[in-house]
């Protein structure tokens, strides 16, 4: 082994990380049999947990929880400074095997070898709770709480999707002490970078025959709704030239997205995922359209200019047809740019892998977004089949997942080294 470049055993660490992923597959870690379904307090997520814990206290790693049920587990005591590499294992309500819980078991594996290998690297992994939000339909919660990115108003607002009951009754139940949530940000304190595996849940790795993607920021979004207001009349009976069509308009604003975000730079892109029609009935005239916006990119004054300038392009239509559109924003995030020095040291261990990658963004938000407001970070994506996630039907390859650890391995090898 060159000082440079730590070769694994790719086909041992794949079977490794294959056996945690089906092993979790298993109807001990999913409340179904049709899909992986496990979100926080539940047995099945707390079975997989334990699953964690037993493997890295096999490589001489002391695992904790937080205050609110993130899993710590670490090779130094507390007050070193250490490495920190995760994901998470919570699922989407009619998830796959891979989502999350695939950049968890390549973490599992980085530290299997960083023992094997006898490399002595300070590491500390990470699991997050609720990354998918299937529990209190709050996405990325666990990180928010660790970053600072909740209220204890909130907190003590969130109610369970399955039986209505609070965030705090829930995690106290499970044995945790939410009341002292603020504490949980001490589990990013020693970290001196950060690191998360996923699947890309998108297809331009596979199509562009790559097998590593490195993330160089995660996107900024929009989510906005436009309500148009026009007037429902006979669909029969009404003549075209009379008519004030609120359908007309939201399809017309659908068509001018697509525009301005293939116009538009940072890798902008736009979507119309709901969409509503009053008083929709075939024979009548839509007399109101609510449509929603979901735009992203990691050029901020792209994204933001897509959705301004399709909130005046609403208006503008809506006034030519005889109608009234509102633009109503509900939430919208800045662009995270990842360290440049943590990815750098990830493509230079992806280079040297002889593997063929591409650095890129991502366009979903993941838990690393919260870390790197604290912690040089970085992400690597693995491909996913046809970029299906969130379903069952979602597929990955552990051999990917295998070079991903291997290229961790050396990249942590090379920042840790060099301080």
């Amino acid at each position: 082994m060159s000082e440079r470049w730590i070769s694994i055993d790719r086909e041992r660490s794949a079977r490794r990380i294959e056996r945690d992923i089906e092993t979790l597959a298993g109807p001990d870690y999913t409340r179904s049999r049709e899909a992986i379904r496990r979100y926080a307090y539940t047995p099945e997520y707390r079975n997989t947990l334990d699953y964690f814990i037993k493997e890295l206290e096999a490589v001489g790693f002391r695992c904790t929880e937080d205050p609110v049920g993130n899993l710590v587990a670490r090779n130094r005591p507390a007050g070193e400074r250490v490495f920190g590499i995760g994901s998470h294992c919570d699922s989407n309500r009619n998830g796959g095997k891979y989502d999350g819980t695939m950049g968890v078991a390549a973490a599992v594996e980085v530290c299997r070898l960083n023992e094997e290998l006898g490399l002595n690297l300070p590491l500390q992994v990470i699991s997050f709770l609720e990354e998918e939000g299937s529990g209190f339909g709050q996405m990325v919660l666990g990180s928010r709480i660790v970053a600072g990115r909740v209220s204890e108003e909130e907190l003590r607002s969130f109610r369970a999707i399955d039986d209505g009951r609070t965030f705090f009754e829930h995690a106290k139940e499970a044995g945790y002490e939410p009341e002292r949530w603020r504490e949980c940000a001490r589990i990013l304190d020693d970290l001196v970078g950060w690191i998360e595996l996923h699947i890309e849940q998108a297809r331009v790795l596979e199509d562009t025959g790559n097998r590593l993607g490195i993330v160089d920021a995660i996107a900024g979004y929009v989510h906005a709704d436009i309500t148009v207001r026009g007037r429902s009349d006979h669909a029969g009976a009404t003549p075209m030239d009379l008519r004030s069509d609120a359908g007309l308009v939201m399809a017309e604003c659908m068509l001018e997205l697509e525009r301005l975000a293939r116009e538009a730079p940072g890798d902008t892109v736009g979507t119309v995922g709901e969409v509503e029609l009053e008083p929709n009935l075939i024979n009548a005239v839509p007399g109101r359209a609510r449509f929603s916006l979901d735009i992203r990119g990691v050029d901020e004054e792209a994204f933001r200019g897509v959705a301004r300038r399709l909130r005046d392009f609403a208006a503008e239509s809506a006034r030519r047809r005889g109608a009234t559109s509102e633009y109503s924003e509900r939430q919208s995030l800045s662009v995270t740019p990842l360290d440049k020095r943590v990815v750098g040291a990830l493509e230079e261990a992806a280079r040297a892998s002889g593997e063929p990658y591409l650095r890129m963004p991502s366009g979903a938000a993941h838990d690393t977004m919260c870390v790197a407001d604290r912690v040089p970070s970085a992400m690597v994506f693995v491909p996913c089949e046809g970029g299906v996630s969130h379903s069952p039907e979602e597929r990955a390859d552990p051999a990917d997942a295998a070079l991903g650890a291997e290229v961790m391995l050396n990249a942590i090898r090379r920042l840790v080294a060099a301080g």
